[in-house]
């Protein structure tokens, strides 16, 4: 088992509270480790767990654990978490676990887990939707496709995700969130593999040559998970072939290092939109 064998691995740092007497990570906590990383594995897999779930009509539940101890991790260290669906049978699929510091291989876990209805927790058949997501990931294909086109096309699933990021978790007054730019602006729609709508963004013509990203959002539970970098990306795409020579945008001060990662500088000073802290950021396409 190599670290290369996986196509997801969740990073990690010990914790205090993860070490024993021994001054090594307490075994049990190995689990815990592979559970984190099973949680940042359906993100990857672009599926808010819960409501694919519930979609799916059952839920997953573990069937057998089993954990091979081949090294200790000690205090403050930095551990990948290697995690990969090795198998799919009738009605169950297994999980592989490797846990590593740097190449080496500390912890293997294997997690058997069985498809049942949650009411009685008796087994189902793994629907073919959910065994074709998984497969294809492994095979390295791509989880959330982005569509870019009008409002009138794609403005019913981008409200709906605008409102719960901007009015409802960020308590951004409706009236200001809403505008007559939204029907002249590009939009770029993601969405996974069930076509559930999940990261949304507009390009505005801001002036001859200038492009201006905006009302960048993204389900709360698919954070981190390189969706918005997906719907920026594609944004930034419109604006290269139109020709812009520059785009800009107003990014709130908890969002400018995603920016900054994605090649967008700072430009002039701090200033408050909507009672949030926002920075002007500017690239070239």
């Amino acid at each position: 088992m190599k670290r290369s064998d996986f196509r997801f691995r969740e990073r990690l740092r010990v914790r205090w509270v993860e070490i024993d007497a021994q001054k090594i990570v307490f075994n049990g906590h190995y689990l815990m480790y592979a559970d984190t990383a099973v949680a940042g594995y359906w993100r990857a897999l672009a599926l808010p767990y819960a409501s694919t779930m519930e979609q799916l009509g059952g839920d997953l539940y573990v069937r057998k654990a089993t954990v091979e101890y081949h090294g200790s991790a000690r205090l403050d260290e930095l551990i990948d978490v290697g995690m990969r669906c090795a198998s799919i049978g009738n009605s169950s699929m297994v999980f592989e676990a490797g846990i590593f510091r740097a190449e080496e291989l500390l912890v293997s876990v294997a997690l058997v887990y069985v498809f049942a209805d949650p009411a009685t927790q008796t087994s189902k058949p793994v629907p073919p939707a959910l065994r074709e997501v998984l497969q294809d990931f492994e095979a390295g294909r791509p989880m959330v496709e982005v569509h870019v086109g009008a409002w009138r096309e794609w403005g019913d699933a981008a409200r709906a995700i605008r409102s719960a990021v901007f009015v409802q978790e960020q308590r951004i007054p409706a009236e200001l969130e809403w505008d007559d730019a939204d029907a002249s602006c590009v939009h770029a729609l993601a969405v996974n593999r069930f076509g559930v709508p999940l990261a949304t963004g507009r390009l505005q013509a801001h002036a001859p040559g200038v492009a201006k990203v905006g009302r960048m959002a993204v389900a709360s539970v698919l954070r981190g998970s390189g969706i918005g970098r997906q719907v920026l990306d594609a944004l930034i795409e419109v604006s290269r072939a139109r020709g812009d020579r520059e785009v800009m945008l107003h990014a709130q001060l908890s969002a400018a290092p995603f920016y900054a990662r994605a090649g967008f500088a700072p430009r002039g000073p701090v200033f408050e939109e909507a009672g949030i802290p926002h920075v002007e950021m500017v690239r070239a396409p």
